[in-house]
Order: structure tokens, then sequence, then C-alpha cells
């Protein structure tokens, strides 16, 4: 085992019999943490036969994602980041088919469609996510033989006719096949366009691998001249991939390991501590300890998080600490804590973020048992946007509580806390993990606590049981959901209605917030927008609530409606 993802490529790419080469391929093996966070790629495209101009979509193709692949967020999962810019790429290939559609080349005729296949293979961490459209494809050495993971996107019409049903650029709209396997050190991954694996046995090209193991690019150009002897009219691309080793360690690692440098020792303020001078303790538990700092680099006021005496021994909490700042640069909103920017390079770890002078809001419930209606909504609103920004990025907080929510002394609340983030770039990459509980139990989700992943709908559940909690001082489901630590259990949970515990409060906030905290992640909102916009506005569909009288949405209508019905009654009478 490594500590990183090591690969061997070999390429080669001919026109074959055909006047030019209308494949194009290309692999970008990254370093460091882009390796660890986004991995490596391999692609294949091969522009139909038919069009003047297919090299252009399958060099497009082929650049774009190895370009814009790399600039997606790092939290974001492969398939997310992949999806998202072949969709791309598709969409613009198809508006350049349409802007020649009638266009021809004069030589030829030829027709100008901007159209490719594509093939993708994505290797990160210990896993291979493969992205397919078209009749390209990848397989990797099973013994003597090859298993194909990819299936051709051809529609055979009879012997010897056939054409592509599915290619960058032919629609608006592309599906795109995608599916992930395992990996493991010496797995072999071979890419081919259909004029090589038409025409070259799979046994043959596992022979010619193992024949050239020590120089690949040797072995695909021997594959592609046995094709090319073979008799393929079609030009020829082969790719060949080896993982010489896969990683080890938790794949959450990624802000340097932590065994690089010593944790950081708790402080006595006043005192100076790698340049920032400290000048008193914030708040103290037994994870960390915050001190409030100054940076005479900068001028701002900071706050340092250092992991208590206890976390030194445990890797795994350090981890958590030091993903804090991580999750904190990759995330911009008014309503998520920020990292304090860097400006030396550290001795030891701990975490660096901004301070914001002001109080939780577990402080602020104290201080305020019963807040108006209104101040509720205002908060709630404000949690939401900064959650849509951990969404955007593909993370779950997974420890929203009253705590982890500071509001400062301009009225503004920010989500603070991010060492039980997941992030989905990350979370990939060990999939079949169950999941440990790492939010305080009275408000994580029902399904989180029997162990499935956590997703926004989690989030949407905790910030539910807060807005309930304001409104209420008590809980949704009382000390019951604490104990739903299986799915069955969750399902029992009784919500407990708002006014029991608080009249006078509109019924259309309860049945909101009761579809919020629904033990069932399918039944609550999918959108935090929709939760808010419901705590404002009466929601006919949610259950309880009915659609008001006209009288009470548009009186003006309502009188007019009735005195036209009173006049048509008139004039009834009238003619009788």
């Amino acid at each position: 085992m490594a500590s990183t993802l090591t690969l061997s490529l070999g390429q080669h790419s001919e026109r074959g019999r055909k006047e030019t080469n209308q494949d194009f391929h290309g692999a970008l093996v990254p370093e460091g943490s882009v390796l660890a966070l986004k991995g490596s790629a391999v692609a294949i495209a091969d522009g139909i036969g038919s069009s003047a101009v297919s090299h252009v979509a399958s060099e497009t193709a082929v650049r774009s994602f190895l370009t814009d692949y790399y600039d997606t967020p790092e939290t974001w999962s492969v398939k997310t980041a992949a999806s998202r810019v072949i969709a791309a790429t598709n969409s613009w290939l198809h508006a350049e088919t349409r802007r020649n559609r009638h266009l021809h080349d004069p030589d030829g005729g030829r027709d100008r469609g901007y159209v490719t296949t594509f093939t993708v293979l994505v290797l990160k961490s210990r896993i291979a996510h493969i992205f397919h459209v078209g009749d390209a494809r990848v397989s990797r050495v099973a013994g003597r033989s090859l298993e194909a993971l990819t299936e051709d996107h051809r529609v055979v019409l009879g012997p010897g006719e056939s054409y592509l049903g599915r290619a960058l650029g032919a629609a608006p709209h592309v599906e795109i096949d995608h599916h992930a396997v395992a990996i493991d050190h010496g797995d072999i991954f071979v890419l081919m366009t259909d004029g090589v694996h038409e025409h070259v046995r799979p046994e043959a090209i596992v022979a010619t691998i193992t024949d050239h193991a020590g120089d690949l690019d040797r072995a695909a150009r021997e594959i592609v001249r046995r094709a090319y002897e073979n008799g393929s009219p079609d030009n020829l691309t082969v790719q060949v991939v080896r993982v010489d080793a896969v990683p080890d360690g938790d794949p959450a690692d990624l802000s340097g390991r932590v065994d690089a440098l010593p944790p950081a020792p708790l402080l006595d303020p006043p005192t100076t501590f790698d340049g920032y001078r400290v000048l008193r303790t914030l708040h103290a538990s037994h994870r960390s300890h915050v001190y409030v700092a100054l940076d005479p680099e900068t001028g701002r006021t900071v706050a340092l998080k250092v992991p208590s005496t206890a976390l030194h021994a445990d890797p795994a909490g350090l981890r958590r600490l030091m993903m804090e700042e991580w999750v904190a640069r990759r995330i911009d909103s008014p309503h998520v804590l920020r990292a304090a920017p860097q400006t030396r390079r550290r001795s030891h770890l701990y975490t660096v973020m901004d301070y914001v002078e002001g109080r939780t809001l577990a402080q602020w419930l104290r201080d305020d048992p019963r807040p108006d209606l209104e101040e509720v909504r205002r908060i709630v609103e404000q949690i939401a946007a900064g959650l849509r920004a951990f969404h955007r990025r593909e993370m779950v907080h997974r420890d929203l509580r009253p705590h982890n929510i500071l509001i400062d002394t301009a009225g503004t609340v920010r989500i603070i806390d991010f060492g039980s983030t997941r992030i989905a770039g990350i979370a990939e990459d060990e999939p079949d993990v169950h999941e440990a509980v790492h939010g305080t139990v009275q408000y994580t989700a029902p399904e989180c606590l029997a162990g499935r992943p956590a997703t926004p709908e989690s989030d949407t559940f905790s910030l539910g049981v807060i807005a309930y909690q304001m409104l209420t001082g008590r809980l949704p489901y009382g000390a019951e959901a604490a104990r739903a630590f299986s799915e069955a259990h969750g399902r029992r949970l009784r919500y407990v209605s708002i006014a029991a515990a608080r009249a006078g409060l509109p019924a259309y906030v309860d049945a909101a917030i009761r579809k919020a905290v629904h033990p069932s992640p399918a039944q609550r909102y999918d959108a935090l927008s929709a939760f808010v916009h419901d705590l404002r506005h009466p929601n006919p569909s949610l259950p309880g609530i009915r659609r008001a009288a006209l009288l009470e949405r548009d009186p003006v209508l309502f009188w007019k409606l009735v005195s036209l019905g009173l006049a048509v009654a008139v004039i009834v009478l009238l003619a009788r």
C-alpha cells in the first residue's frame, strides 16, 4: 500500500486507412492534493465518420473535460463534477451542430455535425469511475481476457447495418452511463475506439500488454498495429492504464497528514504563539480550546482553535479539527463562518477562523425564551441561506444545533463548527462504510441515527427542529427522537403540534415545520427555499391547511363577482 494513487500509462493513436484521424485522446495525472481530491482522468473520443468537423468535436470533448473537470469544486463528487462538465460540452457541441445544420463541405458534400463518442475513466483513491456515451470501450484485464465495463450505444438494424444511438452533440441533452468499480494494485484498464476493439481479440490484447508490461506505450502501439493488420478501416486509438499502487489511510486527510505536524499545545493567554498575539480564552471543551488572538501582519482579530490534550492521541479527531478550516475555505457565504487568511507557516496543528463578536443561538434562546414569530423567521432564513451554500458544494453540515449557530451584534446569523461535515467528494471514496452519528442526537435526522448517509434533507430536519425549539422551547418528538436508532423506530415517531406548547401561532407555520421534520427524508422539503417560503405563506398542499376563501384572498374581486351574479339574476327575472 502507498500514500497516493500511482499509475502507469500508455497511449497511441493513428489515422489508419482513413485520410484524417477523427479520434482524440488524452490523460491527466495530477499530483498532491489535486490527485487525492479529483483523481486522474483518461479520456478517449471518436468523431463520427460522416462529418467533416467531427475531429473538432472529439478534440473539444477531451480537452474540455481534462481542463474543466479540474476546475470544479473540490468538494463535489466525481459523478457530479464529471456529469456537469460533459453536459456543458454536449450543449456547446449541439449548438454548433445546429448552427451548421444546413452547411456542407463544398468539396465532398459531407455533414458538418459536431458529433462524437466520449468515454472517460477517472481513477480516484480506490475507485474507478467510468462515464460513457457511444461505442468506444473500457475494459479491465481479467486473467487472459478482458472484462467489458461499458456497453456500446449502437443500434443494429441488420447484418452490416447499424447507427450510433447516443453521442455528444447529437441532441440537446445526452444520457451518460456512469458506474464505479473498486480498484486494486495491479489492475489494468484498456480504453479503445471501435476501430480497435472490433478487429483485435481480447486474448491478443491482454497478451500484448503482458509482453510489453514495462513499456505500455509500446503495448498500445502494438495493439494498434494488430488492428490495422487485421483489416480495420477506421481510426485506431488505444490507452492502457495500470494501477501500480492504491492509497492507504483516510481519504479525508486532505489538509496534509495529521502526523506531519504536532498538535498545538494548550495556551496560557496573554502569550505569543506562531506569531499570533493570544489575548484570551473564548471557549473550552473536551475536544478543543478556542482563543481570541490578534494577527499583527493583517491587524485582524482571529479565533485560534487548538485540540484538547485528550485529542492528541486521536488521529480521526485531529482530522476533523483540521477539516473545519478546509471546509471554511471552500464556502463563500455571509452566513457561514469564514477561515482567516493564512499569512505564515504553521509549526503545529490548529485552525484559524475569523473572530465574530456575538452569541450562540443557544444563548439567544436562554435570553429570549419566547421570541416573536417574525424574528424566528428571520433567523431560520439566514440559517437556510448558509446551508444552501454547503449544499451547492455537495456538503452536508450534519451537526446543526443552537450551539453551532452564531448571531453577531448586527443580527447576522452564521453557521459554525464544520468538523462533522460530510463532503461528497471524500465520502465517495468509502462508499460501503456504515456512517457513525456525527451530530447531536436531539437534532439529528432519524436516517442518520440509523446509519444511513446524511443528505441535504438531513440538514433540513435539523433546521426544522431548531425552528420548532425557538417557537416552543421544546423538541418536536420530545425525547423519543434521540432513541430512534433504527428506521422502524423512526417511522413510529409522533409529531407534537406547536399548538400544544404555544397557542396563537398560524396553523400553516406548524404544517411547514411538521413537513421539515418528517421522519422520512422523502417526505421532507427537497428545497430549503420552499421551507422558508411556507413559514411565511400558507401552503394549501400541506395537510391541515385549507386554501383561503376568495373573500380572504381578494375581497374586491369577490364583491365584483357577487354583484355580477346579482345583476345576472335580475336580468333573468325581468326576462320572464
